[in-house]
């Protein structure tokens, strides 16, 4: 083999390795997020917990496939409330409730006028209060209430556009902010993200929007505002968690995934009117 040739073929094997890894960091992500089992090969290593976040919003993807599939199924044989319902309750069973969960905790956490450390410890319960409950009913509500409002054909796209986007504005939290606690589900996730790392979960994020608004599928003014009200609802839970918390927790960063996806959908309802 001639040296050129050496070269080639190590470099080629280099590229192969590389890509097997960002797999790895995929599949690990998707199965930290979701309940849809992993090939076998992919196998689990601690440090790949700490990179998988650029795949935060890829996670989105499948999430929003998923329930853009069920409801187009369910649209072509029962009414739109019942399609809709449809597609929340599949969202749900695939991520086991993992995002609203942390919601309500956020909702119980943050609700009273409590410490710091006292928020912490409400949070950390698996028992869901009076403000979680509330919190987590309104918000179902207004996810079910804004699907159901947009037209059939911004239906699909509006889940394609809000998961992966509202999974980025989580993802930019964990790359501004400081992690809470010493320890935590999310305390693997807790390192600051790198530069190249953020640009990978960008593209992640809003290239489906991008898409959507280049197809027309919805108006680029749609687009735009679901954007907007999704960065919005990051910013002001991102602002929430940094004064009670002085930082993020797991809870912080689902309830901050559901409030920018419900601000998608709020975006893409308010260019109706």
């Amino acid at each position: 083999m001639s040296l050129f040739s050496a070269f080639a073929w190590c470099t080629q094997k280099g590229r192969v390795c590389r890509l097997q890894h960002e797999c790895r960091l995929f599949f690990t992500a998707l199965q930290f997020f979701t309940r849809l089992p992993i090939p076998t090969w992919v196998g689990f290593k601690p440090a790949w917990l700490q990179h998988c976040t650029r795949y935060y919003p890829l996670v989105g993807w499948v999430v929003g496939g998923l329930g853009a599939f069920v409801y187009l199924l369910a649209n072509s044989v029962w009414p739109q409330a019942v399609a809709v319902l449809l597609s929340m309750a599949a969202s749900l069973v695939v991520t086991g409730a993992f995002h609203e969960d942390g919601f309500a905790d956020t909702c119980d956490g943050l609700g009273g006028a409590v410490s710091k450390e006292r928020a912490l410890q409400i949070m950390k319960d698996s028992r869901i209060g009076t403000y979680g409950a509330a919190g987590l009913g309104l918000m179902l509500a207004l996810k079910f209430a804004t699907l159901n409002a947009l037209p059939p054909a911004w239906t699909a796209a509006a889940l394609m556009l809000a998961h992966p986007a509202s999974r980025l504005g989580s993802a930019l939290i964990i790359w501004r902010m400081r992690y809470a606690r010493e320890e935590g589900k999310a305390k693997p996730l807790g390192h600051r993200m790198r530069g190249y790392e953020l640009v990978i979960a960008s593209v992640c994020g809003l290239l489906p929007a991008v898409a959507l608004g280049a197809a027309r599928i919805v108006p680029s003014a749609g687009v735009a505002m679901a954007l907007l009200l999704g960065l919005a609802g990051t910013i002001w839970m991102a602002r929430l968690l940094a004064r009670r918390l002085d930082g993020y927790t797991g809870d912080g960063l689902g309830a901050a995934q559901q409030l920018g996806e419900l601000g998608c959908y709020l975006g893409l309802l308010s260019v109706l009117g």
